[in-house]
């Protein structure tokens, strides 16, 4: 209940808001400050055996969770954000070289991000033509990848979007609407290619 009434109080205070921000985000680089960096191995959250290689860029605060399932692995050269919305990825689970993970974004087991993909819950706002874009604020929409999904190299994956299990998507697309359970995805805009039908037990070209 205290820590209930604290957090709704910095809420509610948007000059306190913003100092306790600055004290955990460097204003400039826009990544944890160093003293909340020495602290993160107390707050991610790791599976038994999980492993994120030293190289990965943990921009990963305390107020927002993150948490690795067991077994599963970040590759180098990834970068893991949650300092807009909290991330969760399953179990054996793999994030490929060279991804980008923003939050909000759920992953679940046994799925597989390639190479180079960005997985981003978020936006920036854009509707006052007088502001420049970065002075207007952000909105934030989770991204559900469900489990057992391959996500080709190069893909881009945007805000709000629900991907269901056992689903393939090919490399270089961008993904922005739903796509459903057990079907194979590809292009830009990406476009459903073929679906698994059940009575039939095969795949079926769309």
């Amino acid at each position: 209940m205290m820590n209930y009434s604290i957090k709704e109080k910095i809420k509610s205070n948007p000059h306190l808001k913003q100092f306790i921000l600055n004290l955990i985000i460097h204003p400039i680089k826009t990544r944890p400050r160093l003293w909340i960096r020495l602290f993160q191995f107390a707050y991610i959250k790791k599976g038994h055996q999980s492993v994120i290689y030293k190289n990965v860029r943990k921009d990963i605060v305390p107020f927002n969770s993150f948490e690795l399932g067991a077994k599963s692995v970040i590759e180098s050269f990834s970068t893991i954000n949650n300092m807009v919305g909290a991330i969760t990825i399953g179990s054996c689970s793999r994030i490929g070289l060279g991804n980008t993970i923003i939050g909000p974004v759920s992953i679940g087991n046994n799925v597989n991000l390639a190479q180079n993909i960005t997985v981003s819950g978020l936006n920036h706002n854009y509707t006052d033509p007088n502001k420049i874009i970065i002075s207007q604020g952000i909105t934030t929409f989770e991204i559900i990848i469900e489990d057992d999904v391959w996500i080709g190299a190069n893909s881009v994956i945007l805000a709000g979007v629900s991907i269901g299990k056992h689903s393939v998507i090919a490399a270089g697309s961008i993904i922005v609407q739903n796509v459903p359970a057990y079907t194979v995805v590809a292009g830009n805009p990406g476009k459903i290619i073929k679906q698994y039908d059940f009575s039939l037990q095969q795949w079926v070209k769309v």
